[in-house]
């Protein structure tokens, strides 16, 4: 029986004629993803879904979804699936990451002319019949310091582009090594130095944890005077309530925003401030980029449907169906020990050794190594996936270098991670016991063996003693309960390690607490 996939939102018909041409069969219903109930009573019926923004994959939906496959995401973001639903169903989750990179890019660009030389409130007021030459007094770009923080695909075309236009290019990105800045020919600095010397600001970023109101009021208030701020990206990225005290004040001279933290937005701090421009989240919304994302999920979608094949997975590894069962497990041990080296890494990543040693070593290391990348990465860029991150690695001119080794010292397959980013290295190293978990064995050269749990305290600390009960007693007193803890030292009185496994998260007064204690150097929470 042929597999059939529903359409629950609007796309090319080309990408339609994909679906048959290759012998999937296709019911094409646009409106239905606007109607939650109706698209949970019919998913039953189908072996894949290709969606764009509009339907929301919801648990209910993916509960009735006792056919479902795979779900194929016309566009990067895939904020509109429940990932941790569809990834406990069994459903793999794709998306087309580069394919509207130079649609949104260009609409950046608009953007920052409209708000430079005010051409929408020019506009209206000449339809309006009136002709108010010197009110509309905008201001050049030619020359001005253009500051794009998150110079990866969409951010470096961006760069390209104002290059093109005369100005001058800094860029903000922890993952932009020195070489790739100067191939793109922009100048890496840090935020505090993007505030300050900046006419324009857009943002390319995902919406992390970490980037969240990553211009919040303090730093609006830190920019140059005068300063115009674009945002193409991801609404939550500017705090919108301080951006507009900072436009009443006139600190800020004007902003152009396509995203907003709540969409659609019907009403927002920045609406009817004359300096703002605001657009219905356009960034992809070109003819060439629709068609572009469309055909691209429909052959990613029947690739899987009829051969198996998986790509632009972003919560499955790119492996054959043969591999997949001895293979799982390494994918989970690398992906986590690369986010274990993300979590703790604040500057950009410059190079990545992955060393392979025993049974491990003949297995699929491409796969192993993406999950790897894939882990280390996520931290900052939350729409990486295992296909898309070692592009993204190479882009940013991270060194990726693989190591095989046949044989292992103490077990029998073990994956070794080493971290670069400028003087300091971090290293970390681990393996899959017999009940298929993996387990930390290795942080820089100090053995522990520790399983990874949902919520972890790293601590790293002077072996000293009183040290323990003190750390068990400020987590005792706070109300955490400790699931497991995991020691290791380099040697008496030296460098030592403390795992914590948390049963719930940790607060960040918490982890203040711990860090404050005496002989620690370093407390950090992190999750998995």
């Amino acid at each position: 029986m042929a597999p059939r996939v529903l359409i629950s939102d609007k796309l090319s018909p080309a990408a339609i004629q994909i679906f048959k041409d290759r012998g999937v069969e296709v019911d094409f219903q646009p409106d239905l993803g606007k109607d939650k109930d109706r698209l949970a009573a019919v998913i039953g019926d189908y072996d894949g879904l290709a969606i764009r923004s509009a339907t929301k994959v919801t648990p209910k939906i993916l509960a009735n979804a006792s056919r479902l496959k795979v779900i194929g995401r016309a566009g990067i973001g895939v904020d509109n699936v429940d990932l941790p639903a569809a990834t406990a169903k069994g459903v793999i989750v794709m998306n087309t990451p580069f394919g509207n990179s130079i649609t949104t890019a260009e609409h950046a660009i608009a953007m920052m002319f409209a708000v430079a030389r005010e051409i929408p409130a020019a506009d209206a007021s000449t339809q309006g019949g009136k002709w108010e030459k010197n009110r509309f007094m905008g201001v050049e770009i030619t020359s001005k310091t253009l500051g794009i923080i998150g110079c990866g695909n969409i951010g470096s075309i961006v760069a390209e582009r104002a290059i093109g236009l005369k100005m001058r290019v800094i860029a903000f990105d922890p993952f932009l090594s020195p070489e790739r800045a100067q191939d793109l020919g922009v100048e890496k600095v840090e935020l505090d130095e993007l505030f300050a010397r900046a006419d324009f600001i857009t943002l390319h970023t995902p919406l992390t944890e970490k980037t969240r109101n990553v211009i919040d009021r303090q730093a609006l208030f830190r920019m140059k005077k005068g300063v115009r701020i674009i945002n193409c990206a991801r609404g939550g990225l500017v705090d919108e309530a301080a951006l507009r005290e900072a436009l009443d004040a006139g600190h800020v001279a004007g902003a152009g925003f396509d995203v907003f933290v709540t969409e659609p937005a019907t009403e927002n701090p920045l609406f009817g401030h004359p300096a703002v421009v605001c657009t219905p989240h356009l960034g992809a919304a070109t003819t060439e980029a629709q068609e572009n994302v469309a055909l691209q999920v429909a052959e990613q979608m029947s690739e899987y449907l009829l051969r198996g094949a998986v790509s632009n997975a972003v919560n499955s590894p790119s492996i054959t169906a043969e591999e997949a069962p001895r293979l799982r497990p390494f994918v989970a041990l690398a992906e986590k020990l690369g986010s274990f080296a993300g979590q703790l890494t604040e500057a950009g990543v410059t190079a990545i050794r992955i060393e392979y040693e025993g049974l491990v070593a003949g297995m699929n290391t491409r796969a192993l190594t993406s999950a790897a990348v894939t882990g280390l990465l996520k931290p900052q860029l939350a729409d990486i996936n295992m296909v898309s991150a070692p592009v993204i690695a190479r882009e940013r001119g991270v060194a990726i270098e693989e190591v095989l080794r046949e044989a292992a010292e103490t077990y029998d397959s073990v994956i070794r991670l080493t971290v670069t980013t400028g003087d300091v290295t971090r290293h970390v190293a681990g393996t899959v016991f017999a009940d298929g978990k993996p387990r930390i064995i290795d942080i820089k050269g100090i053995e522990i063996e520790a399983a990874f749990g949902p919520s972890m305290l790293y601590v790293t600390n002077e072996d000293k003693p009183g040290y323990v009960g003190a750390l068990g007693a400020t987590l005792g007193a706070a109300g955490v309960n400790i699931a497991t803890f995991n020691l290791g030292r380099a040697a008496e009185g030296g460098d030592a390690i403390a795992i914590v496994q948390i049963d719930g998260d940790i607060p960040d007064s918490v982890v203040a607490q711990v860090q404050a204690l005496e002989h620690v150097k370093q407390a950090r929470a992190l999750r998995f």
